[in-house]
């Protein structure tokens, strides 16, 4: 065992979704957490690998979709077949993540964490501190999550309301609850209150009280989890039937209101890369364009904003300020950093065309 390790401590990886809003970089067929989106030459999925390796050693588990295993085996080829769960379907992080805590609690697994696998995170050991006091909390049966700093009144993110510190764990808090987006004028009061962070979905927990706290809520939802994990030949027939639901009003939210959740307060660097404008300010150039691929097919000239060349054509971009310009061998995207959350808007169209080639 490493020095860094936690003993008993698994790492969940649940690598779904298209990451719409990167369209025509991320797709259905190619999403985003396989992508580069740093310029570190790793994916955002080998990233989150690299982080967690240090920490849990080889105890890792990637939930991922039966489309998209065998670029998470080729990315991740050091990991066993085993630690690769392929869900024949999406049915959200509930399931997923369920799923993940059905095998673990029948591998004998006294804690995991699930940690999204397409997130950029920096400050390595800052999150590692996070994750020792989120974990030394789940051994005592709360339900953790790691809530980040927030660093503006963001519209794009659920918050969670940190109440009291949690006895035994000074630096961990009870929740209070959990807020869905909220507007601007709102966000800006919860960080006035500095009693308010970031919901960026990370939860630490014992595999047994996850499923316990589902079965409170549906008792088949659990039940069928667990037979799953315990006949693993049933998953094809047994997936289908789950309720598509996410783990927060699954289980996390009710579970606030009852007063079984804490938080620790995540003082690393956090982005979930949810836009082109998110990944313009984490790529940082702000008095020109930023590039993110080969910079020698960029000509830029009296212009900010970001280009994405990947089609091999030369992509030159000339007095405009604040634009996106994403160049793939099929699509070309062309907007404004402000309209990013528009591109979503684009994919549904195309997918009402029936152009699931393009999506």
């Amino acid at each position: 065992m490493g020095a860094d390790e936690i003993p008993g401590f698994w790492a969940v990886v649940p690598a779904g979704g298209a990451g719409t809003r990167l369209w025509p970089l991320s797709r259905a067929a190619s999403p985003k957490f396989l992508h580069d989106l740093t310029g570190s030459g790793r994916s955002l999925l080998e990233q989150t690998h690299d982080r967690l390796a240090p920490i849990v050693g080889d105890r890792v588990l990637v939930v991922t979709g039966a489309a998209h295993r065998d670029a998470v085996r080729q990315q991740l080829a050091a990991l066993p077949d085993s630690a690769v769960l392929a869900e024949p379907s999406a049915r959200d992080s509930m399931a997923a993540i369920g799923l993940a805590a059905a095998v673990l609690e029948r591998r004998g697994a006294e804690v995991m964490g699930s940690f999204a696998a397409d997130h950029v995170i920096t400050e390595p050991d800052l999150f590692r501190e996070a994750v020792v006091a989120a974990v030394d909390a789940a051994r005592d049966d709360w339900l953790v999550t790691i809530g980040i700093q927030p660093t503006f009144p963001s519209s794009a993110f659920g918050y969670i309301h940190q109440g009291e510190p949690l006895e035994g764990h000074p630096s961990v808090r009870r929740v209070v609850e959990f807020v869905e987006k909220p507007s601007v004028p709102v966000a800006e009061e919860y960080l006035a209150t500095g009693r308010y962070r970031w919901n960026a979905g990370m939860f630490v927990v014992r595999p047994t009280v996850l499923l316990d706290l589902l079965a409170e809520r549906d008792a088949d939802f659990a039940a069928t989890l667990r037979t799953i994990a315990a006949d693993p030949d049933r998953l094809p027939d047994l997936w289908e039937h789950l309720p598509r639901i996410a783990i927060d009003h699954a289980i996390a939210e009710p579970a606030a209101e009852s007063g079984r959740v804490a938080t620790v307060p995540g003082t690393f660097g956090w982005d979930d890369i949810g836009d082109f404008d998110s990944l313009a300010n984490l790529l940082g150039e702000q008095e020109t364009c930023s590039i993110l691929g080969d910079a020698s097919l960029v000509h830029r000239s009296a212009a900010t904003g970001l280009v994405v060349p990947g089609s091999g054509r030369v992509v030159a971009v000339i007095g405009l300020d604040d634009v996106v310009v994403v160049d793939t061998p099929d699509a070309l995207l062309v907007m404004t950093r402000e309209r990013a959350q528009d591109v979503k808007a684009i994919v549904a169209a195309l997918k009402d065309q029936g152009r699931t080639d393009l999506t």
